[in-house]
């Protein structure tokens, strides 16, 4: 037999659909079983024959209606039976109560013993009902006239043990009844709890009780048969037992070596139940391993000094985690992990706040820069173990070869050294050595995560499917129904496939890899100890020149290590910490700010002559743009100063993007970055000199600019009108524009709106964008201008509130005419747009 596809494929294909023929199957079966239901169903309560006028359909069942009525005749029958024994008990003899009490309970016991053989075990269970509340109503009348000298609670506990075995051994007779078994689990709750109450044993003694009592009920549980039973015992094991390990987890705190026998005595009977029930093992073994460490660490806490308490608890959830595991069942490994991993993260909650302190303490700086001041110490009062914690926890987590765990490992780790200054109470100089010690460790996993994935599998390369889809899909592919967008990364020839059509083997791309998600991670750390420690080294002149140049030597060795996005990140960290250096190295030689925002120009000055050597390379752009962002800081920080020092500083930013221009692959933009600066630079210059007459100085640099522009529409008609006409055409209107709203005058703003006219109507007969746009801007603000006094007088004549009322015809108007004006303005766009 030929086969178009290799024999382990073949092999994969029918694996495949016998998989879809076994679902199929079940679907079946499962259709079949409910088809068998409704048969029976209707064979047992057949339907009545069909009259010719049909009447009104019942809006309940028979057995629902017998239901209520049962029940509201057993509630009845209650209340009247509490009302004669709690009030009319007093009017009759002792002969009379006793004869009351033997002949209505033994009724109600015998009664449901005939209704059963006939059948009615509705009815039974109504009456069983009402003789098990007249047995309890029998025990306390048997208290009050017989045993009043009774005490209460011991009367009680006696009361409910014999009641217990009485209904049990009566539900065990009557096997029929649902009720009795439950009602004797619910009362065999209360006898050894209301013993102790009775003998005032103390908390200790009453866990101790409760703790028996549910251990009882798991034995119930795991032997009896009706369902009703084990639920309700099963949930007065969860309340006993939970009420018995608080308890014992509380006296633990004062009393930790006889509580600690309670809580290993919970913890034993947990993990037998764990044992014996594989469906219940995780979460008893959780309950298990919980209370296992609340004892031990009960009885460290009084060896132990206070500062290692919490330690102690973790070290015992540390040894509770690792505890059985080749033993035990997988799902007790897995709770007694789990509760071991759960006391372990609230110790690494508790251990954070001096993680936070040390990272952010810095950050609130109150003292001036350079001051030798150092911040005070937060969180004094905190333990000093807290990084002891976190080491733990992280050496915990990194023993388990998963992604997830070596990332929280990485993540305490760190944290770890962050706060151990902090929790040690080190000095300045060693606080920032350690710092920069935990930045410099960060960056090298960073760009070498090869010892933080030690240990752990391999991802799992992509396999081959054979519909064509990747892993986890379960419709197939056939030749004509692709899904749009997704592409098969290997796929072999098609083969046809009964009832499926030509299916194709098709390999599942692999997953992100290990190194990828913790080298990402460390690099996230590295940065946030990057920036606590230039805020701690901002305390002194000395140390912050001497951690910038730790942290610029560490981010430029990044860059040149690490690869993908990381090292464009850290190239880019690396600008900014050279910014640092050269603020830093400002401040340090007392220079003003117009100095200052020139000094700040050597960074893009560097940055666009690296990004000119690099060329092509992945790390020119982000450098360059981190460069452009410093440029306009430096042009911020001119703007504080004289405008003179700005224009200069806007000139000089003009000069890098126009050198930036010259390479091929940043001409476009820089290009027009470079003709934007230099406008704003003569703009600037031509306010700080007071020139009120600025087309004396524009015109002799737009005569040219249009001249040159003008040929080299001539020489390329395809160019831009904005690359050809904007620029010379912007160094004019744009300052006469200024200029003319600041003229109290008419002359100029007339001699502005004809040439931004005659502008206009040059670029909508040329169809050229960039006259029709500069010329239409410029003459409606000049004709704003002029018109705003006018508009002003003649609005303070109008009434108040004409305007409001002006305003709201317009927008009714427009909301109504929405759609046309949005297809008039989609049609002056396109026009604009197929202009050149």
């Amino acid at each position: 037999m030929d086969n178009a596809l290799p024999p382990a494929d073949e092999l994969v294909l029918v694996d495949r659909e016998l998989a879809r023929l076994d679902a199929r199957r079940s679907q079946l079966l499962t259709r079949r079983a409910w088809l068998l239901h409704v048969l029976r169903a209707a064979e047992a309560f057949p339907a009545p024959p069909r009259a010719a006028a049909a009447g009104p359909v019942g809006d309940s069942t028979p057995r629902s209606a017998q239901n209520v009525l049962l029940t509201l005749g057993g509630v009845l029958l209650t209340i009247a039976a509490l009302a004669f024994t709690l009030v009319s008990w007093g009017s009759m003899g002792i002969g009379g109560r006793a004869a009351v009490l033997a002949v209505v309970t033994s009724a109600a016991l015998v009664v449901p013993v005939v209704l059963l053989r006939r059948g009615l075990g509705s009815t039974a269970e109504a009456v069983a009902a009402l003789g098990l509340v007249l047995m309890v109503l029998d025990a306390y009348a048997l208290h009050r006239v017989a045993l009043a000298d009774t005490d209460g609670a011991a009367f009680a506990a006696v009361a409910s043990a014999v009641l217990a075995g009485a209904w049990t051994a009566y539900g065990a007779a009557l096997g029929r009844l649902r009720i009795p078994l439950p009602a004797a689990v619910v009362t065999a709750q209360l006898p050894l709890p209301l013993a102790v109450l009775a003998a005032d044993g103390g908390p200790l003694a009453l866990g101790w009780a409760a703790l028996a009592t549910a251990a009882l009920d798991l034995a119930v549980v795991l032997r009896a048969k009706p369902a009703a039973v084990r639920v309700t015992a099963a949930v007065g094991a969860g309340v006993l037992g939970a009420w018995a390990l608080l308890a014992g987890g509380g006296l633990s705190l004062s009393s930790p070596v006889p509580a600690g026998a309670l809580l290993v005595a919970g913890s034993a009977v947990a993990l037998a139940v764990a044992w014996r029930a594989p469906r219940a093992a995780v979460a008893t073994s959780v309950v298990a391993g919980l209370a296992a460490v609340a004892a031990a660490g009960g009885v460290l806490r009084p060896v132990l000094p206070g500062d290692w308490e919490v330690p102690g608890y973790v070290l015992c959830a540390v040894a509770l985690a690792g505890a059985l595991r080749s033993a035990a069942p997988r799902g007790v490994r897995t709770g007694l992990a789990g509760a071991g991993s759960g006391v372990l993260a609230l110790g690494v909650l508790w251990a954070l706040p001096p993680v936070a302190a040390a990272l952010l303490g810095p950050l609130a700086r109150t003292a001036p820069v350079w001051s030798g001041a150092h911040a005070d110490r937060v969180l004094a009062w905190y333990p000093s173990t807290a990084p002891v914690v976190l080491l733990v926890a992280a050496a915990a987590f990194a023993a388990l070869p998963r992604l997830w765990s070596r990332c929280v490992a990485l993540f305490l780790a760190w944290a770890a050294l962050t706060a151990l200054p902090l929790s040690l109470e080190l000095p300045y100089g060693t606080t920032l050595a350690l710092q920069l010690v935990t930045t410099t460790a960060a960056l090298a996993l960073a760009f070498r995560p090869a010892p933080l994935t030690r240990g752990m599998p391999a991802p799992a390369r992509g396999a081959a499917r054979p519909d064509g889809e990747a892993a986890g899909a379960t419709t197939p592919t056939s030749g004509d129904a692709e899904p749009a967008g997704e592409r098969p990364d290997a796929v072999g020839p098609e083969v046809p496939w009964p009832g499926w059509g030509p299916v194709r083997p098709v390999a599942v791309p692999a997953a992100v890899p290990p190194g990828e998600v913790l080298g990402w991670s460390a690099f996230g750390c590295g940065l946030a100890s990057a920036l606590s420690a230039v805020a701690v080294a901002l305390d002194t002149r000395g140390a912050t020149f001497g951690a910038l140049g730790v942290l610029l030597g560490l981010f430029v060795a990044a860059a040149f290590l690490s690869e993908g996005a990381r090292r464009a990140v850290a190239a880019c960290a690396a600008v900014v910490v050279a910014t640092g250096l050269v603020s830093a190295g400002s401040a340090a030689a007392e220079l003003p700010a117009p100095e200052t925002a020139l000094a700040l120009l050597l960074v893009p000055t560097a940055t666009a002559l690296l990004g000119a050597r690099l060329r092509r390379h992945p790390l020119a752009p982000p450098v360059e743009l981190t460069g452009a962002a410093v440029a306009l800081l430096a042009v911020t920080t001119a703007a504080a100063s004289r405008p003179a020092v700005l224009a200069l500083v806007l000139a000089l930013v003009g000069v890098i993007a126009a050198g930036t221009a010259v390479r091929p692959e940043r001409r476009p933009l820089a290009s027009w970055i470079a003709g934007a600066l230099f406008l704003l630079a003569t703009w600037v210059r031509l306010a700080a000199w007071d020139v009120t007459t600025p087309e004396a100085h524009t015109l002799p640099v737009t005569v040219p600019a249009l001249v040159v522009g003008a040929l080299r529409r001539r020489r390329d008609p395809e160019a831009s009108s904005w690359v050809a006409y904007g620029p010379g055409l912007a160094a004019t209107l744009v300052p006469s524009l200024f200029a003319a709203w600041a003229d109290p005058d008419w002359p100029r703003p007339l001699l502005l709106g004809v040439a931004a006219l005659v502008v206009t109507l040059l670029g909508a007969r040329f169809r050229l964008q960039a006259l029709l746009v500069l010329g239409g801007t410029v003459l409606a603000l000049d004709g704003l201008h002029e018109l705003a006094p006018y508009v002003v007088q003649a609005v303070g004549a109008l009434p108040r509130w004409l305007p409001p009322a002006l305003a709201g015809l317009l927008l009714l108007a427009v909301g109504a005419t929405y759609e046309q004006r949005l297809r008039d303005a989609r049609r002056l766009r396109d026009r604009l747009g197929r202009m050149r």
